[in-house]
């Protein structure tokens, strides 16, 4: 009995002390996003959202210190797979925590997730991981890429918007975003023009949309793309003539360099600075306060990525040994998300409302999207019928 009692101390001491060690290891998070040429905003955006969740959880997760390594994918592809075998191999991080565009997570989703590392898209959703090709080292918390456009697709039919001209850029996510437009629009699309990704001169785009003169552009142009797209076509005095319905060309990472060009465009997202609810107000004034420049979806994206996995790390006391329990915890999303209602679905992607939204000059003289009505409410993408949920 004696000899028991000595084995389940020792026992007992075993595990404490593992646990001591565990506590004592630094919970260590990659980031990989664009931070150098057009498109560094919206990566900076996203990794100073996460930065101001780790800094709101006081640099720990379940009592372990949290350790940020952050580098560029600089937008290249091959540059990407070697940046995050990097972190995977050599700083061994825990999770990884980006890209912002979808061909730089198609180059570096297998690598991560044959790793059985998790990763979390805090931006690109694209459909190829949706539905057969999910994986349980897999999450987003923005959306699945088609839904943001679908928004705009659906506003275009209801306002009987007869005639549209859709102008993307030439990879992925525009053929994502040209998808989803389609889904709810039954008018007749007038041209449909893809840009190679980074162009910055639209002129020749935009004297076919004033000769064709559609009742409406919808369009993707995110970044430096966004920008410059915004500023011509406002000096080419069309801004009045044919509304703009846009996915992240107006956004708070862009609309500082636009401004007053970008005034009255609208958008559609799953989330606006003023979304009305305790949580996304506290986290305005603390990202202005901290950054002096108004969050945008990349920001608080990358903000609830941070909250996500603090839900998951406490639920599993630290110890992210287990693969099983960690995926488990991480499905479970249990965190208060800065845009309120949140789940995930079966493939790891959110189920959540889609808002149109309008770019507005705040009394401040800052400039922001504000929500103009609710388009789609707890809205599951259409992808996730064709992940099993043990795949």
């Amino acid at each position: 009995m004696k000899q028991q009692l000595k084995l389940t101390g020792v026992a007992v001491a075993l595990s404490v002390l593992a646990g001591h060690a565990i506590a004592q290891e630094k919970l260590k998070i990659g980031v990989i996003v664009t931070l150098s040429g057009p498109a560094a905003v919206l990566g900076q955006q996203s990794r100073d959202g996460l930065m101001l969740a780790v800094k709101d959880l006081g640099g720990k997760m379940a009592g372990r210190d949290v350790e940020v390594i952050a580098v560029d994918d600089e937008l290249k592809p091959d540059a990407a797979v070697t940046k995050v075998k990097g972190l995977l191999e050599r700083d061994k991080v825990d999770f990884v925590v980006g890209p912002i565009f979808s061909n730089i997570l198609q180059a570096i989703h297998k690598p991560v997730t044959d790793s059985r590392t998790v990763l979390i898209s805090p931006n690109a959703g694209p459909s190829s991981y949706a539905g057969k090709n999910c994986s349980p080292y897999f999450y987003v918390t923005s959306y699945q890429n088609d839904q943001v456009h679908e928004i705009l697709g659906k506003v275009a039919q209801d306002r009987g918007y007869k005639r549209v001209y859709l102008l993307v850029p030439n990879y992925q996510a525009g053929k994502d975003s040209v998808a989803g437009f389609k889904l709810d629009y039954k008018g007749e699309v007038v041209e449909e023009t893809y840009m190679p990704l980074g162009s910055l001169d639209f002129q020749v785009e935009l004297s076919k949309i004033a000769s064709l003169k559609p009742d409406a552009l919808f369009t993707f142009m995110p970044g430096g793309m966004g920008v410059s797209l915004v500023k011509q076509y406002r000096q080419a005095g069309l801004a009045d003539q044919i509304p703009v319905l846009s996915a992240f060309t107006v956004a708070e990472s862009t609309l500082p360099a636009q401004q007053d060009a970008a005034v009255g465009m609208f958008g559609g997202s799953n989330w606006a600075p003023n979304l009305d609810n305790p949580q996304n107000k506290k986290f305005v004034a603390s990202y202005e306060a901290a950054y002096n420049s108004v969050p945008g979806t990349y920001a608080f994206q990358a903000y609830d990525a941070a909250m996500l996995i603090d839900s998951a790390v406490r639920a599993v006391k630290g110890d992210l040994s287990n693969k099983e329990a960690l995926t488990a915890a991480l499905k479970k999303a249990d965190f208060t998300s800065l845009r309120g209602g949140f789940k995930f679905n079966t493939n790891g992607y959110p189920i959540q409302n889609f808002y149109l939204t309008k770019v507005a000059k705040r009394a401040d003289g800052k400039f922001q999207t504000e929500i103009v009505e609710k388009v789609f409410e707890n809205y599951a993408d259409r992808y996730a019928k064709d992940c099993m949920p043990g795949n």
